[in-house]
């Protein structure tokens, strides 16, 4: 266990270490409040994301070696740097029309006003990442070939549309549709473009990872630069999901905080153990020995999906979207169990 996670501790001692200086130096002695909102963030952070380490492990074990080691390097740095500090930077830059360097300023020396710019962007940021989990969703419980059912008189129902084609496509934009009526005049053609453009934009990573994995079966021959490729597009398959799943928190996070150092090593140190986990899952092999915990994951995703369209016209604490999560997570372990239970009997 501890080979798994002993890098998520030493981020963990690093990072509540500088939480604490920065707070006696920037916020005149208030080190140790750093370091408990940092570590309140982190353990937030853990308990949103259980979903989404389950998802990334079931990617990654279609992965090289080489490329789950990429995951956990290049990977945590874009999902810090980038999805935790870079990005919400770079969407008031966009918003508001000032430079990226002028808004780091601003977040750093002028909070309120950074983060009333932030709040302006909300409703289009989740609808994005909303709509891209719910294809998500969509995609795993229409899938036509898949056997194996957690919650039988409704994922039944919803493999039976996997004859209509675009099914998940079409659902997605209906639900943004009804979106329309919920929501204020003037947000209503930014959310409908960014609902569009994360269905758009789970459609090419989805159908490029299908098609290179097709190429791969196909072309033994350039197998090479297949696995290279493929490598690749399910890198950035699996950092657009974490992209996804990080934009709830990421914004929630300015509840607790208004310091975007304090937040960013918060988020930090919960990204490096939902990585870790994801690799645990991965080389113990247990998505195999827990036969519903991919359904509680993508059944998880759904409700998360929901709840970003929900909080573009109300407001839904964090809190109720992780443990609704974990919910599903736990009661999926908990009939996997009774699963195995009743099987190895029967053996």
């Amino acid at each position: 266990m501890l080979k798994y996670f002993f890098s998520s501790y030493l981020v963990t001692v690093l990072g509540l270490i500088g939480a604490y200086f920065w707070g006696e130096r920037v916020h005149n002695g208030t080190g140790l409040t750093c370091v408990f909102i940092a570590f309140v963030l982190a353990i937030l952070e853990i308990s949103l994301s259980f979903d989404n380490a389950v998802v990334n492990a079931m990617k990654l074990e279609k992965m090289s070696e080489k490329w789950r080691h990429r995951f956990i390097t290049w990977g945590i740095l874009i999902a810090v740097f980038g999805m935790r500090f870079v990005f919400p930077l770079a969407v008031v830059a966009i918003f508001a029309n000032l430079n990226i360097i002028n808004v780091l300023n601003m977040a750093l020396n002028d909070v309120s006003q950074y983060t009333h710019y932030l709040e302006l962007t909300h409703s289009p940021i989740v609808t994005f990442g909303g709509a891209f989990l719910l294809m998500l969703f969509l995609d795993y419980f229409t899938e036509a070939k898949k056997e194996v059912h957690w919650i039988p008189f409704i994922e039944h129902k919803l493999q039976c549309l996997s004859s209509v084609r675009g099914i998940c496509s079409i659902i997605t934009l209906a639900i943004l549709g009804l979106l329309m009526f919920k929501i204020e005049p003037a947000l209503q053609l930014p959310v409908l473009k960014s609902g569009v453009a994360g269905i758009v934009t789970y459609l090419i990573i989805d159908g490029l990872a299908e098609w290179l994995e097709k190429r791969q079966e196909e072309r033994a021959k350039l197998c090479a630069d297949a696995v290279k490729c493929s490598g690749l597009v399910g890198f950035l398959y699996l950092e657009l999901i974490d992209a996804s799943f990080s934009l709830d928190g990421v914004l929630g996070a300015f509840a607790l905080s208004k310091d975007i150092i304090i937040i960013t090593i918060g988020l930090f140190i919960g990204a490096m153990f939902v990585r870790s986990l994801t690799i645990m899952l991965v080389e113990k092999k247990t998505l195999k020995q827990f036969i519903y915990l991919e359904h509680g994951a993508h059944w998880a995703i759904g409700v998360l999906a929901c709840l970003m369209f929900a909080s573009t016209f109300k407001h839904i604490h964090e809190v109720i979207t992780g443990l609704l999560g974990l919910a599903f997570i736990i009661s999926a372990l908990i009939s996997s169990l009774k699963y195995n239970k009743e099987n190895g009997s029967r053996d």
